[in-house]
């Protein structure tokens, strides 16, 4: 018989995780504020309009993961490509509103750590959102 082990909740990093939000739709920018605000291990690091502006704001605050619109003004493969410049070790999460492949391969060439379709569940964006900051406290 093997003896019962209590379910132990997932690791929390010792440092909250910082989350940049990167789309051109108002509401939405600020909905996604909204959930991440509401979560005590996650701390919103800004939220940017266009490319420009996610840039700038990535920089300064130095983000742990930043959830960035694939077809952002500016274009989203370039800001995901600058901001991983600017900070190095931070992972982006595109989020788009297409689940083609075309998209997909085009973020993941520049080195995109995930890619999620919008119209998910708060729970699994908040879910990979968590897994990528604990990679990228992991390698701060």
């Amino acid at each position: 018989m093997t003896p019962h082990t209590p379910s132990v909740p997932p690791a929390t990093p010792s440092a909250p995780v910082r989350v940049l939000i990167c789309d051109d739709n108002t509401m939405l920018r600020t909905a996604l504020a909204d959930v991440i605000e509401a979560q005590p291990d996650l701390v919103l690091a800004g939220s940017a309009a266009d490319a420009d502006e996610a840039i700038r704001l990535a920089t300064v605050r130095r983000p742990h993961v930043v959830v960035l619109d694939v077809r952002f003004p500016g274009g989203g493969p370039y800001a995901a490509e600058q901001i991983l410049r600017a900070v190095p070790g931070a992972r982006v999460l595109a989020f788009s509103a297409y689940g083609d492949q075309g998209p997909r391969t085009e973020m993941a060439a520049v080195g995109v750590a995930g890619y999620l379709v919008k119209g998910i569940a708060n729970a699994q964006l908040l879910a990979e959102i968590r897994a990528l900051g604990a990679e990228a406290l992991r390698a701060a």
